[in-house]
């Protein structure tokens, strides 16, 4: 990490340089957006299997100084002190462990290993580097409204839970004519399907808050079931499109069903991500579909029941030079992430300029747990206990 003028200076390299990858250049180049912080990423270098997927960082990212193939190249680049690595689920352990032991911070991708053996391979790798800050990307925890119900959890406001839900939907695979890719192969994506690409999402927020569920029933759905192939031929899909948790929550002095929900199959679903909570005090709800609108619902005994839908302002974890009467999206919540990542690495996990903090790895391993779980619901019809104390 080096230093320019007031700024910390952290150099980057990015491992797997597509969809992913490209949104970090561009929060990198919008930094100037972020309001008092003194930190910032560069991006010194850049590893794809593929040429033609660098060849756009070298064209759109001045400061990209190195363009490898081999990711050990990249791993061995003294100019670099973080990797950003966006692969496919199959390469996760192999590559966030080397990239552990080579020193380097790590923000990875979810969920953090193709299968339970895989994660907890990379989570033995960093108990062997403890010094090195590892997290896992999720960024719809940053934008206002959720980080107002957040802040209305931390406060005690909801009273005794009732309910909650938590899920991931969009409807880019309900076209059948979409063409089959890594997402939809056992070899790459993993058996957990839209839960091991979706889940870490939905899981982020409720693991935070200590919702840990001490069971799960599992409604997984395989809606389509072969893709065009690219080669003129059709191929059999064979991961889960949709899932359906229902988990019993038991904290130390509460219990709660909570239903969790990915689904990569949602009619009239972009790109949804939602939380709502019922409480005896308190209800709310937030959604992505309505980005700047947090619906709340307070109540005390004998009083009228009515949902309040108001604005939620342009406040977000980083300040930023935006005003409150903007709206705040997608990019903007990718910037912030981005933001917390490099603040702990450049302020350490204690001296961070907020609290909140990216998805640790134990978060990404608890969905693990989950999903795993959910997986063993399906085949057996039961529901399946879990055991957090393990």
């Amino acid at each position: 990490m080096a230093g320019e003028g007031s700024k910390k200076i952290i150099r980057f390299g990015v491992i797997g340089c597509g969809l992913m990858g490209k949104e970090f250049a561009s929060a990198a180049s919008r930094w100037c957006h972020l309001a008092d912080v003194d930190f910032e990423p560069r991006i010194t270098a850049v590893c794809d299997a593929n040429p033609a997927a660098t060849a756009w960082f070298e064209q759109a990212v001045p400061s990209v100084e190195r363009s490898y193939t081999d990711y050990r190249e990249l791993l061995a680049d003294p100019n670099v002190d973080a990797v950003y690595c966006a692969v496919p689920h199959n390469l996760h352990a192999q590559l966030y462990i080397d990239i552990i032991r080579a020193g380097k911070h790590l923000l990875g991708e979810k969920p953090f290993g193709i299968d339970a053996a895989a994660n907890a391979a990379i989570m033995e790798a960093l108990s062997e580097r403890p010094e090195v800050i590892v997290r896992c990307s999720s960024e719809f925890p940053f934008f206002p409204g959720a980080m107002q119900l957040t802040e209305w959890v931390r406060e005690g406001r909801f009273g005794r839970i009732i309910e909650v839900e938590a899920g991931f939907w969009h409807s880019s695979d309900l076209d059948p004519n979409k063409p089959i890719n890594w997402k939809r192969r056992i070899a790459t994506n993993g058996e957990y399907g839209c839960m091991g690409d979706l889940g870490m999402h939905v899981l982020h927020l409720p693991l935070r808050y200590g919702w840990k569920p001490k069971s799960v029933r599992a409604l997984l759905s395989k809606i389509v079931p072969e893709r065009p192939d690219g080669k003129g031929g059709m191929a059999p899909c064979e991961t889960w499109d949709n899932a359906i948790l229902a988990c019993d929550v038991e904290t130390a002095d509460q219990v709660f069903p909570m239903v969790l929900s990915t689904k990569r199959i949602a009619p009239g679903h972009a790109n949804t991500w939602f939380l709502r909570i019922q409480g005896t005090e308190l209800s709310a709800e937030f959604t992505t579909k309505y980005p700047k609108q947090v619906a709340s619902l307070p109540y005390t005994p004998g009083a009228s029941q009515a949902w309040h839908v108001a604005d939620a302002p342009y406040k977000s974890a980083y300040g930023t030079i935006t005003g409150g009467i903007f709206e705040f999206g997608f990019s903007d919540s990718i910037l912030q992430m981005w933001a917390a990542f490099c603040d702990e690495v450049a302020n350490g996990p204690d001296r961070m300029t907020q609290p909140f903090r990216c998805a640790t790895p134990e978060e990404a391993a608890g969905s693990h747990r989950v999903f795993t779980a959910a997986l063993e619901s399906q085949r057996t019809g039961w529901t399946i206990p879990l055991n957090w104390g393990e």
